[in-house]
């Protein structure tokens, strides 16, 4: 079987065969899809009319607007052009964190949450005949699949994604600073991270904006993050570098711990409203159907 086929149940993934990314410009690809630009071409959905120049197609005159004119129109038509859709995942250490305990969305990790939300996105592009690539990056090595297009190719996204694993401390900066990385032609890239590094996040979405992408940052966090549960005595250990470092976990401690994952979520978020960059907060304890269904088209980015 292959290793991605379980990734997204059947019953989702024909839901979002009937939904579409919704793109704030219109991006023109280099093969027609199904999704609608500002630019006249050859589709089957009438927009306006034009007087006739030399060299247009006679095929396109309207004989009948002619013949009420006397004037040589041709019909203008909207192109249905493709999207080119990036996806990235962080897969440094700090995303295999959450709650193995229980069952359904708070048992899954930050990374299995967002590789799930990664596929459905992409299942969600395929089906409507826009084009997808994936990645998934560490400091040292970017792991990444070339443009697919249609829905058969959706299983070759489901194995790449299945089969990445994270691992490695993360430098993001040092990822998205290297130009043979970045998406060549304009499109929509989407990263999904808890962007829990110490530097490097607001670099990488500035060079993202700078190689005229549409972006949308994912924060994927666990419960346990936004709100820990712990009491006593404990020795924490940093999933990134592996240092330990014991700590009273007071109501105090808890309350600052608190007040600073707070800050630097809003930080980021500003940082992302003011550049014009979408920027998502997922909590692992929303069933990844239910944000995919729900909170991307109350935001906007689905219909």
């Amino acid at each position: 079987m292959s290793a991605g086929a379980n990734l997204l149940d059947a019953g989702l993934m024909r839901r979002l065969e009937q939904m579409s990314i919704v793109a704030k410009s219109r991006i023109a690809g280099t093969m027609q899809g199904k999704r609608r630009s500002r630019d006249h071409g050859s589709s089957l959905e009438f927009a306006d009319y034009r007087l006739y120049t030399p060299g247009d197609d006679t095929r396109q005159l309207d004989w009948h607007a002619y013949g009420r004119t006397g004037k040589p129109f041709i019909k203008l038509f909207m192109d249905e052009q493709e999207l080119q859709v990036h996806l990235w995942l962080d897969a440094s250490k700090s995303m295999d964190f959450g709650s193995q305990e229980g069952a359904g969305a708070a048992s899954l990790t930050k990374w299995e949450y967002a590789r799930q939300l990664a596929a459905g996105i992409g299942y969600m592009s395929l089906s409507r005949y826009d084009r997808v690539s994936a990645a998934a990056f560490t400091t040292h090595a970017t792991k990444q699949l070339k443009l697919l297009r249609g829905k058969g190719s959706a299983l070759r996204l489901f194995d790449f994604l299945a089969n990445c694993q994270p691992g490695e401390t993360g430098d993001m900066g040092a990822v998205f600073r290297n130009p043979s990385l970045l998406p060549r032609q304009a499109g929509m890239t989407w990263v999904f991270s808890d962007f829990l590094f110490e530097q490097g996040v607001e670099e990488s979405l500035t060079y993202l904006l700078a190689a005229k992408q549409e972006v949308v940052a994912v924060q994927v966090v666990s419960p346990e993050e936004l709100d820990p549960k712990y009491a006593g005595e404990l020795r924490l250990i940093d999933s990134e570098s592996g240092e330990a470092r014991e700590v009273a976990m007071s109501s105090k401690v808890i309350q600052a711990y608190r007040d600073a994952v707070q800050a630097y979520t809003q930080q980021l978020k500003a940082f992302c409203y003011e550049r014009g960059i979408t920027y998502l907060l997922a909590v692992t304890d929303v069933p990844p159907g239910d944000f995919l269904l729900g909170e991307l088209r109350r935001r906007g980015l689905t219909r």
